[in-house]
């Protein structure tokens, strides 16, 4: 099974503009993201729209291809990315999987452990999810909740807690309760469903919850979830950056 890693990568970005190319103790991000990645996966390559973003990847050494600036997702930049490093390279791909641009420490075992999802045949499509921590909030609606069925499949995707906890009046005490699990924001999928799945319309909703994953799923389609429990630094805005730098200077730095 040959696996292509890619890392859609956008200059603009309303909350962050520049964000894959801000410092982290002396690296840009979108350098410590690849250097994670091409250490599982021998195809890696950066997907961006932006010629800044290309120049600092060939700076360090990284593979990049560019791609259109009017895609509306990063599913729909890694389908474009898919296509011309094939036709580019004369190779042919099973498995995509899509690294966020934005986790500069995403684990090495985690990109492991969503590509191994495909040793099943009948996986389509693999994300990863992570319990809520105590400290977490539940409510925040930036943390898309998922719901699980028993064979590991995504049932449901929400910005709200789900499920909801009728039986629980106090909402204080909801992760308390239950099992919440944090949706993380890496996917992997078959590199015909990949293909498929960008030329799907914007479902309902998909529109009512701004998740594009909803989508797959009313379109019939399986999403296989793993469950992780590390950490994950997502890096949205520049208050993020100083976190993920604090985050740096505690884990890695003597």
């Amino acid at each position: 099974m040959k696996t292509l890693a890619l890392i859609p990568a956008r200059y603009a970005s309303s909350r962050f503009p520049g964000k894959p190319l801000a410092d982290i103790a002396g690296q840009p991000m979108i350098r410590r993201v690849y250097e994670r990645a091409s250490a599982v996966f021998e195809a890696c390559y950066v997907a961006t729209d932006d010629a800044r973003i290309e120049a600092a990847v060939q700076a360090f050494g990284g593979r990049v291809v560019m791609t259109s600036s009017d895609h509306r997702s990063g599913t729909d930049r890694c389908r474009e990315a898919l296509d011309t490093i094939e036709q580019a390279t004369g190779q042919s791909f099973d498995v995509v999987v899509n690294v966020q641009g934005d986790e500069p420490f995403v684990a090495t075992e985690q990109l492991v452990q969503l590509a191994s999802s495909f040793d099943d045949p009948a996986t389509q499509i693999a994300t990863l999810v992570k319990p809520f921590a105590p400290d977490e909030d539940i409510f925040n609606p930036n943390s898309p909740k998922v719901v699980l069925s028993r064979q590991g499949y995504a049932l449901y995707f929400s910005r709200s807690p789900i499920p909801f906890l009728r039986s629980e009046a106090d909402r204080s005490r909801w992760g308390e309760a239950h099992r919440y699990y944090k949706h993380v924001g890496m996917y992997a999928y078959r590199a015909e469903a990949l293909r498929e799945i960008t030329r799907l319309e914007p479902s309902p909703l998909e529109l009512a919850e701004s998740l594009e994953q909803l989508r797959w799923l009313e379109n019939g389609y399986r999403i296989r979830v793993g469950i992780t429990d590390r950490p994950t630094v997502a890096v949205d805005t520049p208050e993020d950056l100083a976190a993920a730098v604090r985050f740096y200077r505690e884990t890695f730095s003597e």
